[in-house]
């Protein structure tokens, strides 16, 4: 990942999920806490058809969804053993 800044300078790396999403991390511009923004950029809402279809959504104009985490340092440390043994070993527990 290759980290590069926003129009206002924060920090920002863009790379893509296992199956070709764009996702971001970055630094967040909340002046109150030190926070990351994590997470896919784009909802991509979808819908089965009734022959099991996958089948874009059509939203209203000023629809907005949430993709990405608002993440404060401290729930960033509590997620880091998890991760750090998912890639040592694959999984989230050690059993």
């Amino acid at each position: 990942m290759k980290l590069k800044k926003t129009q206002r300078g924060f920090a920002l790396a863009e790379f893509k999920d296992k199956y070709g999403a764009v996702c971001s991390i970055q630094k967040s511009s909340l002046a109150t806490d030190d926070c990351i923004w994590l997470g896919v950029d784009d909802a991509d809402p979808q819908v089965m058809d009734n022959k099991g279809k996958w089948k874009k959504v059509k939203l209203p104009k000023d629809t907005i969804c949430n993709t990405r985490m608002h993440l404060t340092r401290k729930q960033v440390k509590k997620l880091l053993p998890l991760l750090e043994l998912f890639v040592e070993t694959g999984e989230l527990t050690e059993d």
